[in-house]
């Protein structure tokens, strides 16, 4: 199929739930993804926050097949030598305490999973969540999720969740003094909003409101995850040590998985059958996940994030407003809307994602980026100011 032939048939058949770049992909290598035409585009969207290791990375691809080959699939009614092997991967990075995994397939999944195990632990449904956030769409998750566009049409089934203003320590311990709340739910890299990070106070305040009150602390690291901020929970960066965390999109590289870390006091609480999931913790997965820390740890990739958050801001010097984020979940906040400019990008061969913030851009680029590829993107951006800043002459 061509491209046009192939977004004529997607938009014939599949709901039209998302707002797809008018480009069809059919083959990535490293930084770089290709569509049905053979043009190249440099991926500093990663592949939605997925790619950590670029696309196709050799080593997980090896795995994989390998994997195919011996046995596909079975569920957690069966142990498994790789899914062994993953969990003990996982927990060895895992933060002290938190030497418990629970796999399932999305972010969203481990996200209503922490929840849930929040909940059973402390005998409490409330939750706190913090404008601005996002933890999914599946309707346990959506719950917590702020905006209001996401909720609205299901508020009648949606769990109870209280929203406190983005950084406001005050009023989430006045949410906190009623005694009835299971949990707090954030990311500490608001990704969709805008990158907006949270100071090393303000996380140091609400773990220990969160102890205080005996409430759990659920830390969403679906985007942060897996080395993408430099170390493998980005609670390493805040000295803190969440009760719960959730990891999704990097873990894989590209396979969809997910997990959750439980700290060992909830662990033990836990019983057959408080949760499950089918395909979770299943084998084509595991091996995805085992190659994928395998590589990060072996070659050391968690270092880079810094490096390449670093050579970024050098090479785009002024051109931008403002750096956001951590390691290779960066903002790029200008001084105009950003829209055109990701347009323009995109016809000078590079993709970026955009965020509810008008002004600012989301790049996820892979620990694997090289130098000359930060280069290639700065003179992108470059170019692409430029085409935006003729358009408007013209």
């Amino acid at each position: 199929m061509t491209t046009d032939e192939t977004i004529a048939v997607e938009q014939a058949l599949e709901i039209p739930t998302y707002s797809k770049m008018p480009m069809a992909l059919v083959r990535g290598d490293g930084s770089y993804v290709y569509d049905t035409e053979g043009n190249a585009y440099l991926d500093f969207y990663g592949g939605h926050c997925v790619c950590i290791l670029g696309h196709c990375p050799p080593r997980v691809v090896k795995a994989i097949q390998k994997q195919a080959g011996e046995l596909l699939f079975y569920s957690n009614v069966a142990h498994s030598p790789i899914r062994a092997a993953a969990a003990q991967s996982v927990v060895e990075l895992a933060p002290d305490g938190l030497g418990n995994v629970f796999f399932a397939n999305s972010g969203s999944e481990a996200n209503e999973t922490a929840l849930k195990l929040a909940r059973k632990y402390t005998g409490r449904s409330g939750a706190v969540a913090i404008s601005g956030g996002f933890h999914g769409r599946t309707l346990g998750a959506l719950a917590t999720t702020h905006k209001s566009m996401y909720r609205e049409p299901y508020l009648d089934v949606l769990p109870e969740t209280h929203f406190a203003p983005y950084g406001d320590i005050d009023a989430i311990a006045d949410l906190l003094a009623s005694g009835e709340i299971a949990a707090v739910i954030l990311e500490a890299i608001q990704s969709i909003a805008g990158m907006r990070m949270a100071s090393t106070s303000f996380m140091q305040e609400l773990r220990e409101l969160c102890t205080e009150h005996g409430t759990m602390l659920i830390l969403d690291e679906v985007q942060t995850g897996v080395g993408r901020t430099g170390t493998f929970s980005i609670s390493e960066h805040y000295g803190i040590t969440p009760d719960l965390i959730t990891m999704a999109k990097s873990l894989g590289a590209g396979v969809p998985v997910s997990a959750v870390l439980v700290h060992d006091d909830i662990a033990e609480t836990v019983e057959s059958g408080d949760q499950g999931s089918t395909f979770g913790g299943g084998m084509l997965a595991m091996a995805a996940v085992k190659a994928t820390l395998d590589q990060i740890v072996d070659e050391r990739l968690m270092s880079r994030a810094e490096e390449i958050h670093s050579r970024l801001a050098d090479a785009l010097g002024s051109s931008v407003a403002e750096l956001r984020g951590k390691g290779c979940l960066i903002g790029l906040k200008l001084d105009q809307p950003v829209a055109p400019v990701i347009e323009a990008l995109r016809d000078h061969g590079v993709l970026v994602g955009g965020s509810v913030d008008p002004h600012v851009m989301r790049l996820m680029p892979p620990l694997t980026t090289t130098d000359a590829e930060i280069e290639v993107f700065a003179s992108a951006l470059t170019a692409a100011l430029d085409t935006v800043a003729d358009l408007e002459v013209a």
